[in-house]
């Protein structure tokens, strides 16, 4: 296990159950992530960048893109949800669409790929 699952596993339901998915969405588009730590949390990285984290806090799941771009492009999309320009909050109750999540990492992951390509 890696620091981002062990972290998922020690949660109580339902916030477990629905950082897990976005854990598992993540890793299916981005099967070459390997867990980390970015920023003192423990995220998903790829080609040595933080390509995304996502934590407990009070009243919420944070998810962190580690961009604000990516924020700022799927603002559009995230009615009913609190954010910033780091991240984006949900709970177990009201989680992310599955396409929403997948085009957040997607977006994150072309940016890695554009700036590792220079």
């Amino acid at each position: 296990m890696g620091e981002m699952t062990d972290y998922i596993a020690g949660l109580d339901e339902p916030d477990r159950s629905a950082m897990a998915e976005v854990h598992r969405a993540a890793l299916t588009l981005v099967p070459d992530a390997v867990e980390g730590v970015s920023y003192g949390m423990p995220a998903l990285r790829y080609r040595e960048r933080p390509l995304l984290s996502v934590m407990q806090a009070k009243g919420h799941i944070g998810l962190y893109p580690f961009s604000p771009a990516v924020v700022a492009a799927v603002s559009d999309e995230l009615g009913g949800y609190s954010f910033s320009k780091g991240t984006i909050r949900f709970t177990a109750d009201h989680p992310l669409p599955d396409g929403l999540v997948d085009r957040i990492v997607a977006l994150r992951r072309d940016e890695i790929d554009a700036a590792s390509d220079r």
